[in-house]
């Protein structure tokens, strides 16, 4: 069997990463993925999730010519902010920024891993009929390509995601769901040194309701906060519209619930106490999941960690990724770490020698749960 080049996959990984593709402007990444899985062999669509999602491009899906039901990996192709103009540095094995930007391995390393695996394929001679590749857009937005993924065109009875942090051997098999919470808190504009008692300040009215609420950890399994408020316009005037964001996470579905329903009840009586009112909106962003040691996906990552050498941890997740969205839709599907290290932050990094056990795991997995002919 040939093995990993690792010089191609840091070259591929160097080339990616300094291609500007932040969330809805993933235009040129698609197409020179788009261009590079052609010459390799594979057939290559592009859907209309672009549209959708107001972006630039819509999510990838090659598959390798044949048919039959098998696996599918995927990664998404959008990074976070600041991720334009990234420069990489590649020093004793690690790659990082320069320290302005990201270093956008959150998850072009998962595009490098398998870019890599589809070349060491294609140079053994190994033809995986049906095996499939997604690239989604709008992941870092809340999974928004993922969202408006025809599942239907895929043939794949499990799926695996390259989207997780931490050491390969990392698979994470439970992740919460989320919702997205905006309120509105509507006042009474008044001059705040002439009339002040004529008006109702909606700042107060929101600080009233957030000094009640339970945020951050909740319990083991559920968290909640309030990440953004905006409003006035100027320190003379009584401000009379606030705009708070907030968002709950939990394991158990029921738990987020509740939590979401304790902030939009804190956000009503705050308003009522000031005598201001509150328009509050509530979205689900992401279903959560829970996968079972004996389930057969797990039982394959398992099975391909342990063939490579890695050591396996079973582990849930705070936060949610493409993997949510394919077992909402009937493909069983875990996230595997590939050694991304401080992702959306400008010290980010990543070890090629994380990339090339990931990329050894799957080619594990593609040798294991597909029957390949020359």
């Amino acid at each position: 069997m040939k093995l990993v080049n690792r010089q191609r996959l840091l070259d591929t990984f160097l080339q990616l990463v300094r291609i500007d593709s932040v969330s809805r402007q993933e235009r040129a990444l698609a197409d020179w993925l788009s261009q590079v899985l052609r010459d390799l062999g594979l057939e290559v669509r592009e859907d209309n999730a672009g549209q959708a999602c107001h972006g630039t491009a819509g999510n990838l899906l090659a598959r390798w010519p044949g048919s039959g039901p098998g696996i599918v990996f995927c990664a998404h192709m959008d990074t976070v902010e600041p991720g334009r103009g990234v420069r990489p540095q590649v020093q004793d094995g690690i790659v990082k920024s320069r320290g302005d930007t990201i270093l956008g391995g959150d998850d072009k390393a998962g595009i490098a891993i398998l870019v890599e695996a589809i070349r060491v394929l294609r140079e053994e001679g190994w033809q995986p009929a049906g095996l499939e590749l997604v690239f989604t857009v709008g992941e870092e937005i809340g999974l928004l390509g993922a969202k408006n993924l025809d599942f239907g065109m895929l043939q794949a009875r499990m799926g695996f995601i390259l989207d997780g942090d931490g050491s390969p051997g990392r698979i994470v098999v439970r992740a919460p769901s989320q919702d997205s919470i905006t309120a509105t808190i509507i006042g009474r504009a008044a001059h705040a040194g002439i009339e002040p008692e004529k008006g109702i300040n909606a700042i107060y009215a929101a600080a009233l309701g957030i000094s009640q609420m339970r945020l951050g950890r909740i319990d083991e399994e559920t968290t909640a906060n309030i990440g953004e408020i905006t409003g006035g316009k100027a320190t003379n005037i009584v401000p009379d519209r606030v705009v708070l964001r907030g968002e709950t996470r939990s394991l158990d579905d029921a738990k987020r619930e509740r939590a979401t329903a304790e902030i939009c009840r804190q956000i009503e009586e705050g308003a009522q106490r000031a005598g201001a009112r509150a328009e509050i909106t509530v979205e689900l962003l992401y279903p959560s999941f829970a996968l079972r040691p004996e389930d057969p996906v797990v039982k394959a990552a398992v099975r391909a960690a342990v063939a490579c050498g890695l050591p396996v941890h079973l582990e849930q997740s705070g936060g949610g990724s493409d993997a949510n969205i394919f077992n909402h839709h009937g493909i069983p599907t875990v996230n595997l770490a590939i050694g991304m290290q401080k992702v959306h932050t400008t010290d980010e990094f990543i070890a090629l020698e994380d990339m090339v056990a990931a990329t050894r795991l799957v080619l594990a997995l593609i040798r294991g749960e597909m029957a390949c002919g020359s």
